[in-house]
């Protein structure tokens, strides 16, 4: 469940890449993008800014109100949900990566597994988007089983798109997209290192 992902790539490469217009202009970003960072996102034709995931409002024990939770994940089969089924149906992205992240290992020492293009190429991972009072526009990644390298590291992985189904995601109505969501069968590249888990990688939150 990816609740850590990279983006290595230049907007204007990007941009082209997607068919989209950069909206994004000398904007810079970290390397690394973790829940309740910004990220880079394709909506609408055009890439934009957003923050990286749907805020969750949330209570303390004397019902004060807390900062919100970004919930950065949602599950395919959980679209139609009350939280997710607005966006869904009228709201989907293209999120670009080059690289996302799993936590392998024992409880305190866990260390990054990271999945890729074995080319160094772009992928995209589908996403939903919508505007929010707290962060203004944000999105989600959408999560389906695991399969091939990516099933060695966790049970569920970002639904990865190929070009040619961009268009359905992002502009095809709702049951077409949803036939999208289904495990990536292209290659992928694991990568596994000793590189501590924690140090900025927030717990992701799954709806």
């Amino acid at each position: 469940m990816c609740n850590l992902y990279r983006m290595t790539k230049p907007n204007s490469e990007v941009a082209r890449w997607f068919d989209a217009i950069d909206q994004l202009g000398g904007a810079n970003f970290g390397e690394e993008v973790f829940p309740g960072y910004p990220g880079a996102v394709v909506a609408e034709g055009a890439l934009v800014s957003m923050t990286w995931g749907f805020p969750l409002s949330r209570k303390g024990a004397k019902g004060q109100p807390l900062k919100p939770k970004p919930v950065n994940n949602t599950r395919a089969d959980r679209l139609d949900g009350f939280f997710w089924r607005y966006s869904f149906a009228e709201r989907r992205c293209l999120i670009p990566l080059t690289a996302w992240a799993e936590a392998e290992g024992p409880k305190g020492g866990k260390t990054r597994s990271w999945l890729s293009d074995p080319n160094g190429g772009l992928l995209a991972a589908a996403g939903v988007w919508r505007d929010s009072d707290e962060w203004g526009r944000c999105y989600s990644m959408v999560m389906t089983e695991a399969a091939g390298p990516a099933a060695d590291c966790h049970d569920r992985m970002p639904v990865i798109l190929a070009p040619d189904d961009y268009g359905t995601w992002t502009g095809g109505d709702a049951e077409a997209a949803r036939g999208l969501c289904r495990p990536w069968a292209g290659p992928l590249a694991l990568d596994r290192t000793q590189q501590p888990w924690a140090g900025g990688a927030a717990q992701a939150t799954l709806l």
